[in-house]
């Protein structure tokens, strides 16, 4: 058996909420039902909550975290766990990005 095809967005650091609740509401309409790949998208983490809360009861489209710590809970500024990803409606997460790669 052979898996869907995936295509993920990562929007980096670009579209706060506002500007994600447009692309969301237009990218409905280009899309429509499509089932055929796996479409996720990862806006950055401001707009994690709008964007999970407006894409909850959408089967075709998945959001993801574009960075998450392992720990559960602590003293990690800046950081953002899986219970908090989950909460926002992310069921996947973006690690290892090149730019925070030691070198």
């Amino acid at each position: 058996m052979s898996r869907k095809p995936i295509i993920a967005a990562n929007w980096k650091m670009n579209m706060p909420p506002q500007d994600t609740e447009d692309f969301i509401a237009k990218f409905h309409g280009l899309i429509g039902n499509e089932n055929t790949v796996d479409i996720i998208l990862a806006p950055p983490f401001v707009s994690l909550a709008a964007a999970g809360q407006l894409l909850s009861s959408r089967d075709n489209i998945r959001i993801a975290g574009q960075n998450m710590h392992f720990e559960a809970s602590g003293a990690f500024t800046g950081e953002v766990s899986a219970s908090m990803l989950k909460a926002v409606f992310a069921s996947y997460v973006i690690l290892g990005h090149s730019e925070r790669r030691a070198r």
